[in-house]
């Protein structure tokens, strides 16, 4: 499918299809494939009893990482620097703010807990310490006040931490299909509020 021809009716398809193609690629040195990763994530936000919002944003939270699939977003786009901008970027159309957010940050979120509590350092992963030292380190208090002043940073937070927590060989999840229904409900009702 043409990027140019997505919209609210074929989007959830076409990320299915991303999952389905390129979902078995590897994690960044972790234990677990990206598709496994995400697919962790929205399992956890699920057994979190998060709401639809979150899980969806559990799940795509890494969506940045395919962003050629939907054509030429950034000049980053080619390395995959700035996944989560990217990410954000190609769900914005679709997808509510909150979700949007939630990719948006989820790096961001990683450095904030870094900085503000003193427990989670010692949860990452060697890969996430490995990149927090790319992403810049721990947040500065300047940083910290302007991440809590997004409106969504506690649900990015949320996000944050089922990430984190998604990278578990072996551990049993839905299927990307699984989630379809509700990434559809999310989109069908965002579309609705825009064109109201």
């Amino acid at each position: 499918m043409n990027p140019s021809e997505l919209n609210a009716g074929n989007i959830v398809e076409f990320i299915a299809d991303i999952f389905e193609r390129r979902g078995a690629e590897s994690y960044l040195g972790e234990p677990v494939t990206m598709s496994e990763h995400m697919l962790q994530g929205a399992w956890l936000a699920e057994q979190d009893g998060a709401p639809e919002e979150l899980v969806a944003a559990a799940l795509l939270h890494d969506i940045g990482h395919y962003t050629s699939e939907f054509g030429t977003y950034s000049p980053d786009d080619v390395e995959d620097k700035h996944h989560d901008e990217a990410g954000g970027e190609v769900l914005a159309p679709f997808f509510p703010p909150v979700i949007v957010e939630c990719v948006r940050l989820h790096v961001s979120a990683k450095r904030y807990l870094c900085a503000t509590d003193p427990t989670y350092f010692g949860k990452l992963s060697p890969a996430s310490v490995h990149t927090l030292s790319l992403q810049g380190g721990p947040m500065s208090a300047e940083e910290v006040a302007e991440f809590r002043s997004n409106p969504f940073h506690d649900e990015a937070v949320r996000v944050r931490i089922w990430d984190e927590g998604g990278k578990v060989a072996d551990m049993k999840t839905r299927a990307f299909r699984d989630y379809m229904p509700l990434l559809e409900r999310v989109v069908k009702k965002f579309a609705a509020e825009k064109a109201a």
